[in-house]
C-alpha cells in the first residue's frame, strides 16, 4: 500500500511540474450580446491532458458570497499543439475546444480558478479556496477590490478588463512572465506573444438558415489563407432525429491546393413522413492541423411540409362544436343544485381534489404546451396567445434574446401571485411523475398549464405583470383579440383553484398579494369571446397531464353564477349537447338569408350571435315558435342558444 501511495504522489507531483494549467486569457463581457465571452487555459507543452483539473467559477457579488457557480470537469482534454485549450459558447470564434453556456461567465467582480480536484468538489455555492489550487484570476469591469475573494484565493491583485476604458473588444493577457496580466486586443487560440503555430481557420457558409423538404442547398467551406497542399475533410449533419435518411449528397470535400474555398451541395429528402421541423447541425470531422473550425456546429432547420392540420379551427377563425369535451361522466355532479359560497366550495372540491389531482414541473409545460398549444393550420408550431399567430415549436426560447422565441407565459403573473419556481420545477419529469395538490397548495399556480399559455418572447416582455383592461394591457395593436376569453378564463379558473388568488375589479398597485385586475374587463371578455374548439383542445390535453379541466370552458355560463349576473341562483347542470339539440330547439333555414326560425318546446329561449372572430353581434330573447331578423353580411357566424334546460352552439351560415 506504501509503495502504491508513492507512486500516486509521484504522478501526481510530476503533473504539477510538468502539465501545469495556467489562464492565459479571458474575455468576460461583450456588451449587448455577451456571445463572445471566453477563457483560454494554457500548458508549458502542447498536447497535454488536462485531466483531473477542474475549471471554477466564483461569484464575488454580495449575493454570490465569493463561492462558486459553475464548475467544469476537464478530463478527457488536451490542449492544443500551441499548449492553448479554448473554452466559450458556440458563437465565440474560432470554435472553441470545449463549449460552455453563454451568459455564463459573469462581469465582475469575480474569479476564475484551475483545480487539482472534480467538480463535484464544488457544487454551487462553494467558498473560494487555495486547497488544491493551480492557478486562480480575480477580475473586474471597473468594479470595487474584492480583498475577501483575493484572499480566498491567494491572489494580492485583481485585474480589470476595462483599463483602457474599452471592455467591448478587449480580454485579459497573461504575459510572458506567467505571473503579470495585459490587457488588450482578444487572441483566442492564438499565443499571447504571437509566437507558435498560426492555424488557417474554415468556416462554414450556407445561403439561408432554413430550407423545406425537397430543396438543394449549398455548402461552402472556406479557409482564411489559400491551402498549401489539398485539404480533405469531411462534415456531418445528425442533429437528434435528422440522420442520413433524411438527405443526400457528398460529405466529404477537398480543398484544392492554392485555393482557399470547396462547395458541396446537400438535398434535403421529401418523404411522407409527419417527422416535425428539424435541425441539422453543420460540424467539421477529420480537420487536422493547422486548420481548425472558424466556426461550427451551425445549425439549419429543416421545415417538414408533412404537418397535420387539425379539424378545428385556429382562435382567428374559430369553430365550434367540433372538439368534445373528454370529461369523465359526473365530472360537474357536485355541483348541481347549489349556488353562492357552497356552488364556488363544490367546483375547488373538483378541481383542486388532492385525491386526484396532480402538479407537474414549470419544465413539464413546454411539453404540455407543445401539444395544448398547437397550431390548428400547422403541428410543428404552437399558436400564439396575444399576438395570434403560429411559431416552429423549435423555436423556443432557451436563453440569451427572445426575438423570433416563444415562451411560458403566465395569464396570472407571478409577482402578484406571489408563486415561484423551486429547483425541481427545472426537471422535465413527464407525466407520470408529479406532486400531491390541494386547493391551498398556491406554489403549484407557477407551473399550471390551465393559466399558462405559448406567447411571443419580446411581446411577453411588454405585458409584464400588468393587469387586463383599462389603460393597462389589452393586446397588440391590430389583433383581433382571439385570446381575450381565453385568458379570462384561465385566470377566473386560478381564482377558484388556489386560495390566496383573487380577480379583483380595478387594478390594485400592489404586487405579490394574489390579486389580479380587471373583473369587470374580464367577464366582458368572457362574454364576448366564447370557449371554442381549440380551446376546449387544450382544455383535454391538459386534463391528461393534471387530472383537472377548466370548468368555464366546457361550462361558460358557471362564470355567470360566480362573479356574473346569476349570483345566488341555483345552478343546474345543462343536459348534453346531443340532448339538447334533439329534444328543445331547432334552428331554420340554415344557411338564412333574412329571418332565422326558432322552434322547440321551452317558453323562452335566449339568442346571441357571434362573428367568426368571436365578437357578440346580436342578443335577443325568443319566446315560443318566433324569428330572429338577420342582418349580416355572408358568411360564417356562431349561435348560442340558452334555456333553463341547457346552453348549446351551433353554426350559422348567411347568404
Amino acid at each position: 500500500m506504501k509503495r502504491i501511495f508513492t507512486l500516486l504522489f509521484v504522478l501526481v507531483s510530476n503533473q504539477l511540474i510538468m502539465g501545469q494549467v495556467l489562464i492565459n486569457e479571458l474575455d468576460c463581457d461583450t456588451p449587448s450580446t455577451d456571445t463572445q465571452e471566453f477563457i483560454e487555459l494554457k500548458t508549458p507543452s502542447p498536447n497535454t491532458p488536462l485531466d483531473n483539473y477542474v475549471l471554477v467559477l466564483f461569484n464575488g457579488s454580495d449575493s454570490g458570497m465569493d463561492s462558486s457557480y459553475y464548475a467544469l470537469d476537464l478530463d478527457g482534454h488536451t490542449t492544443d499543439e500551441n499548449g492553448l485549450f479554448l473554452l466559450g459558447s458556440d458563437t465565440v470564434t474560432p470554435f472553441p475546444q470545449l463549449l460552455i453556456p453563454s451568459n455564463i461567465i459573469q462581469q465582475g467582480t469575480d474569479a476564475v480558478a484551475i483545480y487539482l480536484a472534480d467538480d463535484t468538489n464544488f457544487p454551487d455555492g462553494t467558498l473560494a479556496t487555495t486547497t488544491n489550487l493551480i492557478d486562480a484570476l480575480v477580475y473586474e469591469t471597473g468594479d470595487p477590490d474584492d480583498l475577501v475573494l483575493q484572499g480566498l484565493l491567494g491572489e494580492t491583485t485583481q485585474i480589470d478588463e476595462n483599463l483602457n476604458g474599452n471592455k467591448t473588444i478587449e480580454s485579459i493577457k497573461l504575459n510572458n512572465d506567467s505571473t503579470t496580466y495585459t490587457v488588450g486586443t482578444p487572441s483566442p487560440r492564438v499565443l499571447n506573444d504571437g509566437t507558435g503555430i498560426l492555424f488557417n481557420p474554415i468556416t462554414i457558409s450556407t445561403t439561408q438558415t432554413s430550407y423545406g423538404e425537397g430543396d438543394t442547398f449549398d455548402i461552402t467551406f472556406t479557409a482564411q489563407d489559400n491551402v498549401t497542399a489539398d485539404v480533405s475533410f469531411g462534415f456531418t449533419l445528425d442533429n437528434f432525429g435528422f440522420n442520413a435518411s433524411d438527405f443526400s449528397g457528398n460529405t466529404s470535400v477537398t480543398i484544392p491546393n492554392g485555393q482557399n474555398t470547396v462547395t458541396t451541395s446537400i438535398t434535403l429528402i421529401d418523404d411522407t413522413l409527419n417527422e416535425g421541423d428539424e435541425e441539422p447541425l453543420i460540424k467539421f470531422t477529420g480537420l487536422t492541423s493547422p486548420y481548425i473550425p472558424f466556426n461550427n456546429h451551425v445549425k439549419l432547420r429543416a421545415v417538414d411540409n408533412d404537418f397535420v392540420i387539425a379539424p378545428y379551427g385556429i382562435p382567428t377563425n374559430p369553430t365550434f362544436g367540433v372538439v368534445s369535451s373528454t370529461q369523465p361522466n359526473g365530472y360537474y355532479d357536485p355541483i348541481n343544485g347549489l349556488s353562492g359560497t357552497a356552488l364556488r366550495d363544490a367546483l375547488q372540491g373538483i378541481i383542486a381534489d388532492p385525491n386526484t389531482v396532480r402538479a407537474q414541473t414549470y419544465a413539464d409545460v413546454i411539453d404540455i404546451l407543445k401539444e395544448a398549444d398547437v397550431n390548428p393550420a400547422n403541428s410543428n408550431q404552437v399558436w400564439l396567445v396575444y399576438t395570434e399567430q403560429g411559431r416552429a415549436k423549435l423555436d423556443l426560447q432557451n436563453s440569451g434574446s427572445n426575438v423570433g422565441k416563444w415562451n411560458r407565459e403566465h395569464t396570472f403573473p407571478r409577482s402578484r401571485g406571489g408563486f415561484n419556481d423551486i429547483d425541481e420545477d427545472e426537471i422535465a419529469d413527464g407525466k407520470d411523475i408529479f406532486w400531491a395538490t390541494k386547493a391551498d397548495s398556491l406554489r403549484h399556480a407557477n407551473s399550471d398549464a390551465h393559466a399558462l399559455r405559448a406567447a411571443d418572447g419580446p411581446e411577453n416582455s411588454t405585458r409584464s405583470n400588468q393587469h387586463y383592461g383599462g389603460s393597462e394591457y389589452n393586446g397588440p395593436n391590430g389583433t383581433l383579440g382571439s385570446f381575450k376569453g381565453d385568458v379570462a378564463r384561465s385566470v377566473l379558473f386560478l381564482d377558484v383553484r388556489y386560495n390566496g388568488l383573487v380577480i379583483v375589479n380595478g387594478f390594485p398597485t400592489t404586487t405579490g398579494n394574489g390579486q389580479l385586475g380587471d373583473l369587470a374587463t374580464l367577464l366582458d371578455w368572457h362574454r364576448n369571446d366564447p370557449p371554442d374548439d381549440y380551446e376546449m383542445n387544450r382544455n383535454n390535453v391538459v386534463y391528461t397531464w393534471q387530472f383537472n379541466r377548466n370548468p368555464f370552458i366546457d361550462q361558460p355560463d358557471l362564470v355567470e353564477y360566480i362573479w356574473g349576473n346569476n349570483v345566488g341562483d341555483v345552478w343546474n347542470n345543462p343536459l348534453g349537447v346531443d340532448e339538447f339539440q334533439s329534444e328543445t330547439i331547432k334552428l331554420h333555414p340554415n344557411p338564412v338569408v333574412d329571418k332565422l326560425f326558432v322552434s322547440g318546446i321551452e317558453d323562452v329561449y335566449f339568442l346571441s350571435i357571434f362573428s367568426s372572430e368571436g365578437r357578440k353581434l346580436q342578443t335577443k330573447s325568443i319566446e315560443g315558435y318566433s324569428y330572429l331578423n338577420i342582418d349580416l353580411s355572408s358568411g360564417m357566424y356562431i349561435v348560442r342558444i340558452s334555456s333553463k334546460d341547457g346552453t348549446h352552439i351551433r353554426k350559422l351560415i348567411v347568404k
